[in-house]
C-alpha cells in the first residue's frame, strides 16, 4: 500500500467512525461499537454522538437502549477511568482489562477523600447489600442507604462518586438508566447484565481485542494514539496492535490499520454536526490531521471541554451551538473557520433538520 495522504487518513477515519457513508439500520449499541466506545459523562452529549452515527433514531431511543427494557448499551468507567457507553456484551472484558488501572490511578484521590483501602474494602459488601434486588438507585438515595448500613459519606463531597468509580472498576456496579433531569442511577453490574453473554477475555487476549476495536474505529492511528485513548501503557498498546492490525506509511510516520483493510473511498461529501466530547476528537494523541492547529483553541476550550464541531469530509471546519426559543423551537448557529462552499451549507441544512427530528423539535439554523 502506498503512503497515505492526509485526506486519505481523514477519509478512512471518518468512515470507520460511522460519520460518513450510509447509516441506515445502525442501532445505538452498533454506533458505540463502531466508535470504540461513546463518551458518557454528559448524557445529552452521548445522545448526540449516537445521532451523528445513525439514521431514524431519536433521543428517547438512546435512553431506551440504556434502560431496563433493553440494556443493549451500558455506561461504566473504562478508558482512562472516564465514563463510557459500550455494548452490554463488552462490559465484562473491558472492565477486567481497564478497571484495575482506573482504580489504581485514583488511589491517591480516594485517600484525600477519606476512602483508604480498609474503608473501600468495607464499602463493597455494603454497596452490594444496598443495591441487591432493588430498582436502580439515585446516588443520593444510595448514599443514604449506605449511611443506614454504617458507612457515612458526605453527599456534597466527591467521595460518593469516587467510591462508585472504584466499585465499577472492580466490576461490582455500573450505571443504570438516566431519570428525570438526566440524573444518574446505579445498579449491581451482574444483576443489570443478567442474561447478557459476551466473550470471556483477559490478559493479552483482552488487549488484542481492545486494539482490534480501536484500530477498526480510529485507524489509521499510531500506537501512542491507542495508548492515549485507552489509558494502557504504550508497550502494551503496541503489543495489542501487533495482534490486531497492519502497519502502513502515513504523513507523519507509521500508522496502524485493520489487517486486510482497504482505503475507503472519499466521502461524497460528508457533513456532520458532532456534539460535545465526540469520540472522533478524543481518539488521538495528536489531532493535527483532523483540526488545523490554528483553530484548536476554538474546539478544545480548556478544562477538557470539546465543543460541538462542524465536520466536513473528516476535517473540523467550524463549531456550532444550539438553543431553545419560544415554543421549544431549536436554533442552531454555525461558526465556520473559513467561508464554506455551497455544498456544505446544504449538508448543514440536512443535519439541522435531522437534529430537530432527533430531539423532537422544529429546527432552523443560521451562520453565527
Amino acid at each position: 500500500m502506498p503512503e497515505l495522504t492526509p485526506a486519505q487518513v481523514r477519509s478512512w477515519r471518518v468512515h470507520a467512525q460511522g460519520l460518513a457513508g450510509a447509516r441506515d439500520g445502525v442501532g445505538a449499541a452498533d454506533a458505540a461499537r463502531a466508535a470504540g466506545a461513546l463518551q458518557a459523562q454528559d448524557a445529552r452529549a452521548c445522545r448526540l454522538q449516537v445521532r451523528a452515527r445513525t439514521s431514524g433514531l431519536t433521543a428517547e431511543d438512546v435512553d431506551t437502549a440504556c434502560g431496563a427494557g433493553d440494556r443493549s448499551l451500558v455506561r461504566t468507567w473504562l478508558m482512562r477511568g472516564t465514563l463510557h457507553a459500550v455494548p452490554a456484551a463488552d462490559v465484562r472484558w473491558m472492565t477486567s482489562l481497564l478497571g484495575p488501572r482506573a482504580a489504581a490511578a485514583q488511589r491517591g484521590r480516594r485517600r484525600q477523600l477519606g476512602l483508604d483501602e480498609e474503608t473501600c474494602a468495607r464499602a463493597l459488601p455494603l454497596l452490594e447489600k444496598a443495591l441487591a434486588g432493588r430498582p436502580p438507585l439515585l446516588r443520593d438515595d444510595l448514599v443514604h442507604r449506605l449511611g443506614g448500613l454504617g458507612l457515612t459519606l458526605d453527599p456534597r463531597s466527591q467521595a460518593p462518586a469516587h467510591l462508585l468509580l472504584y466499585a465499577a472498576a472492580l466490576g461490582l456496579v455500573c450505571r443504570g438508566p438516566e431519570v428525570a433531569g438526566d440524573k444518574s442511577t446505579y445498579v449491581l453490574r451482574e444483576e443489570w447484565l443478567d442474561g447478557v453473554m459476551g466473550p470471556d477475555l483477559s490478559g493479552a487476549d483482552a488487549s488484542a481485542a481492545l486494539a482490534q476495536r480501536y484500530v477498526s474505529a480510529y485507524g489509521p492511528a499510531t500506537a501512542a494514539d491507542f495508548a492515549k485513548w485507552s489509558g494502557l501503557p504504550v508497550g502494551q498498546a503496541r503489543s495489542g496492535l501487533r495482534s490486531a492490525g497492519a502497519e502502513v506509511a502515513g504523513p507523519d510516520g507509521t500508522l496502524w490499520v485493520p489487517s486486510g483493510g482497504d482505503v475507503p473511498p472519499p466521502p461524497a461529501p460528508s457533513v456532520r454536526l458532532i456534539g460535545h466530547f465526540d469520540p472522533y476528537l478524543l481518539g488521538y494523541q495528536d489531532r493535527d490531521l483532523l483540526l488545523d492547529p490554528s483553530f484548536a483553541r476554538r474546539v478544545a476550550t480548556g478544562g477538557g471541554l470539546i465543543t460541538p464541531c462542524l465536520l466536513v469530509d473528516g476535517e473540523v471546519t467550524g463549531t456550532w451551538r444550539h438553543e431553545r426559543g419560544a415554543g421549544g423551537r431549536l436554533t442552531v448557529r454555525v461558526d465556520p473557520f473559513r467561508p464554506p462552499p455551497d455544498a456544505v451549507a446544504h449538508g448543514i441544512e440536512a443535519e439541522v433538520a435531522d437534529l430537530g427530528r432527533f430531539l423532537g423539535a422544529e429546527a432552523g439554523w443560521e451562520w453565527a
